[in-house]
């Protein structure tokens, strides 16, 4: 914070000093002397030729608007404008700073001073002489505000205090920012960065024996894990008044428990702690286990299939009791608004003016880059820079072979079958993706269709609260 007060008084005293060069030096070149110069010439000019009969001299308000010209010109820079405004420079730069995105106008400045072409690669290396020292100054203290700002920020970190529960409304934005940048709040260890946990009334269960029996209210065999889609919270099943788990507890007579976690980390390693949480409630559940259904909407569908691929390599016991997959609206092989950013970054790589504005783009989430093509598993990331991937070169993953798999898709078109259904799909996810329909047939999840449903003028919100999708679900969980 002293940081930006210097900032801040530096403005002051440098405009302060300047303006008092401007009064004190006339001149030709003096921006001061110009405006009063001008000003008196138009205010003579007035008396000799009026403008109107009758015209006072010193017409109403003229004191007034002499103020203003001085305020408005000089004065208002000197009280706040340029103090202020170099404050608000510094706090946007260190901003992205906390995200990665750094040396935007070192690098312009680089390729500018380097002559490179309009189309091309970015010239390589950093400013040098005083440019540079003066640019590596700047970069040592971004970082060190970078950190300062970072544990700042964990003030507004929500408590799992169960007597200070955290609002729906701070839940939501907090969800959001992981979904944007939670890779990088938990790289950081910032207080931000959403723990995976397992959540009941939006409360964080502690999986032992003591705590959930404790804590659960009527266990019951029958046991209903739901995974929430990106930048959302197991708060947010709840919609237009309707929770689907809620629904099932009500009617079918499942125990609900919602999936917590960063939207923003690799879907693999949220997968892989799914697992190991689902392990662990399998182990400590109050009353043993006999039916075990997940239900995920969007990249929880994707995280839930991360899970039970990482529980059958690791041979957890949990996957015994699982019976059914629920997937709502998952992007199964990606999502079209990913491959149009990764589209957009490619372009402003092209020419080495725009390309250092590209790592605002990259500055997204790995959580949003793995919805490009559908990343499930480790392997389809690792080795290589995650916007790297230009291809569907995933790994196959095929769904859990003991249990049964369903699907509901959406579509904004009142019908099925036109072009626009097809490639709109919900308005995020493309219902082939959805479906699981794949060109190469190793990636075809082949869920018979009989287990799959098509809801049409749905968008992808509105498979959480529709009343068709939750009648689809009753029945086949029935």
């Amino acid at each position: 914070m002293s940081r930006y007060l210097d900032i801040f008084l530096d403005g002051y005293q440098g405009y302060a000093r300047y303006l008092w060069h401007e009064v004190t030096h006339p001149g030709f070149k003096s921006y001061f002397y110009w405006l009063v110069g001008v000003s008196l010439f138009f205010f003579l000019l007035e008396m000799v030729t009026p403008w109107r009969r009758d015209q006072p001299r010193f017409r109403k308000d003229f004191w007034l608007d002499v103020f203003y010209m001085f305020f408005n010109f000089f004065l208002f820079s000197l009280v706040i404008y340029n103090a202020a405004s170099n404050v608000f420079v510094n706090l946007f730069k260190d901003f992205l700073a906390l995200f990665g995105v750094t040396n935007l106008v070192e690098a312009m400045h680089h390729t500018i001073v380097s002559r490179a072409g309009i189309v091309g690669t970015t010239p390589p290396g950093r400013t040098s002489g005083i440019t540079g020292l003066v640019y590596g100054t700047v970069r040592g203290t971004t970082r060190l505000v970078g950190r300062g700002l970072d544990a700042a920020m964990g003030a507004f970190a929500p408590t799992n205090e169960p007597q200070h529960p955290s609002s729906p409304a701070r839940e939501a934005a907090l969800s959001v920012l992981n979904g944007v940048w939670g890779d990088h709040l938990a790289a950081t260890n910032n207080p931000l960065a959403i723990p995976t946990t397992l959540r009941i009334g939006g409360r964080s269960l502690s999986l032992t024996r003591e705590d959930l029996a404790a804590h659960v209210a009527n266990p019951r065999a029958k046991l209903l894990v739901l995974s929430h889609g990106l930048c959302m919270n197991d708060l947010q099943w709840q919609r237009n008044g309707h929770d689907h788990g809620q629904a099932l507890s009500r009617d079918i007579g499942f125990t609900p428990v919602y999936l917590h976690y960063n939207s923003g980390r690799h879907i693999s390693e949220n997968g892989e702690d799914f697992a190991g949480l689902l392990e662990r409630l399998f182990a400590y559940w109050p009353v043993p286990v006999e039916e075990l259904v997940i239900v995920g909407h969007s990249m929880g569908g994707l995280v839930a299939r991360s899970a039970c691929d990482r529980a059958v390599l690791v041979k957890h016991k949990w996957t015994s009791a699982l019976t059914k997959l629920v997937f709502l609206g998952t992007p199964h092989h990606g999502a079209a608004l990913e491959r149009g950013g990764h589209q957009v970054d490619m372009l402003f790589g092209i020419s080495p003016y725009v390309a250092p504005f590209a790592r605002l783009g990259k500055a997204r989430s790995a959580g949003i880059t793995d919805l490009r093509f559908g990343n499930v598993q480790a392997a389809d990331w690792q080795g290589r820079d995650r916007h790297s991937q230009r291809h569907d070169d995933r790994q196959p993953t095929p769904l859990p072979s003991r249990a049964d798999s369903f699907i509901v898709a959406a579509t904004k078109a009142a019908k099925i079958g036109g072009l626009h259904s097809r490639v709109v799909g919900d308005g995020l996810v493309p219902l082939a993706s959805a479906l699981g329909e794949h060109r190469d047939t190793q990636h075809t999840l082949k869920v018979p269709p009989h287990r799959t449903r098509i809801v049409t003028s749905a968008n992808h919100w509105d498979l959480l609260s529709r009343e068709d999708v939750y009648a689809q679900l009753r029945a086949w969980l029935t």
